[in-house]
């Protein structure tokens, strides 16, 4: 690569990274990996930065790669999580509801596989178009579509699930000893102290 394309790219990190490492954010919940999965695509980029022609459309090519690398891993993952029928109690920082809000959102994205994720983040994240995720993805307009919409209504239906839950959790009354077991509790204690 030449010292002109090196100085390009390095230009390129340098005022693009902050508005990656978002996307990256949107695409793994974890910090340090969205980190990790930023470095790991622009070392993929690096490698091919004299073959972009068209250094305008460099940030789909590197959300492009992002996408791939995170796939990557999700399929090499070790599956070490088991399914529980109740969800830990996400944590609030100071009560500030908008991060609340984000956390929940975060969280509920990874019910959704990694393809509907990725539509769902450039879609209303980024913001693109359809036309514009269908290009970045390498699928068709309809098929961007398609799984958007199947996402969103997984998305919804999860939403439900765990409101329906938290309702649950909420109105079932605390268990109260009734009359019957105190007195054999008491009879007990008396026998033990005889």
């Amino acid at each position: 690569m030449a010292q002109g394309e090196v100085l390009g790219f390095e230009e390129y990190v340098r005022t693009r990274q902050d508005a990656l490492l978002r996307s990256a954010r949107r695409l793994v919940p974890d910090p340090v990996d969205a980190q990790d999965l930023l470095q790991t695509a622009l070392v993929r980029t690096f490698g091919r930065w004299d073959g972009i022609a068209d250094k305008s459309l460099a940030d789909a090519y590197l959300r492009r790669v992002m996408i791939n690398t995170r796939t990557e891993w999700w399929r090499a993952r070790k599956l070490d999580e088991v399914p529980t029928e109740q969800l830990p109690d996400a944590s609030v920082d100071d009560g500030a509801e908008q991060r609340a809000d984000r956390a929940l959102l975060m969280d509920v994205l990874g019910v959704l596989a990694p393809k509907q994720r990725s539509v769902v983040v450039l879609r209303h994240w980024e913001q693109m178009s359809t036309e514009e995720t269908a290009a970045a993805l390498g699928m068709s307009a309809g098929t961007v579509k398609s799984t958007l919409h199947r996402a969103l209504a997984r998305l919804r239906q999860e939403l439900e699930n765990r409101a329906a839950r938290s309702r649950e959790a909420e109105e079932t009354p605390a268990r109260i000893p009734s009359q019957r077991n105190r007195r054999h509790d008491e009879r007990g204690r008396e026998r033990c102290a005889a």
